[in-house]
């Protein structure tokens, strides 16, 4: 268990425009009747580490008051979510303000990663002690990697000491916000959080996390992730 409090965010504003359906993505219902997002709440909320939840979300969004976990105990507010994933998650921090401090951990989950494992989460939380500014969940690349020029093989890739990064990612709430505002007054470009805490010299730990943790980006991910939460529950 952490030395300080933890806290999840979820940032949850994209559109999922791949996925051409009629509704954000992650609201899109999973073969359990919950629908992508709420199966990510469902697993992390329940966890005894994670004191409180801030869920962001766009201006116009007509779907999460139908939410199963809108009013959960553990949901301390609902945030707008902005224009880049990095907005929306200094936005929810900026409202965890209220709760947390400096020192207080923060795990940011994608929203349409509904495949997480409780077990993995609880093993990133264990192992960031002293010694570390975050931590994300990953797993090592196995497959052969080509670089490409207009769909030309130029080289193999070493894949030696690559990981593919996933969520949560695990971090130290003063840390994170200095990362996100580094990000916007230098006007960088991040694909994650890890990316930010890394352009200020954070140090970052990889957890070892599960192939199945997908993030659903097409259609047929989501009959993948159907039968990765039925084995999940198997288990």
């Amino acid at each position: 268990m952490p030395d300080n409090n933890c806290f999840l965010i979820i940032p949850a504003s994209g559109g999922g425009s791949r996925m051409k359906a009629s509704m954000p993505k992650q609201y899109l219902k999973l073969e359990n009747g919950l629908s992508i997002l709420d199966q990510s709440l469902k697993t992390l909320l329940k966890m005894d580490d994670i004191l409180g939840c801030v869920v962001a979300i766009p201006q116009d969004d007509e779907h999460f008051h139908t939410s199963a976990y809108q009013k959960h105990g553990k949901m301390l507010a609902i945030t707008e979510g902005g224009q880049e994933r990095f907005h929306s998650v200094l936005n929810a921090l900026n409202t965890l303000s209220e709760f947390a401090n400096e020192d207080d951990w923060v795990l940011v989950h994608d929203a349409v990663r509904p495949c997480v494992k409780a077990s993995d989460v609880q093993s990133l939380i264990n192992e960031l002690r002293h010694g570390v500014d975050g931590g994300i969940l990953a797993t090592p690349v196995v497959d052969t990697l080509k670089l490409a020029d207009n769909a030309e093989v130029q080289q193999t890739v070493d894949r030696e000491g690559l990981f593919q990064a996933q969520t949560p990612q695990m971090f130290k709430f003063g840390v994170l916000v200095k990362a996100l505002e580094n990000v916007i007054s230098n006007n960088s470009h991040i694909t994650d959080e890890a990316e930010a805490v890394a352009q200020i010299g954070g140090k970052i730990k990889v957890v070892l996390g599960s192939k199945n943790n997908i993030k659903i980006t097409v259609t047929g991910d989501l009959q993948l992730a159907n039968y990765y939460i039925d084995s999940n529950n198997e288990n």
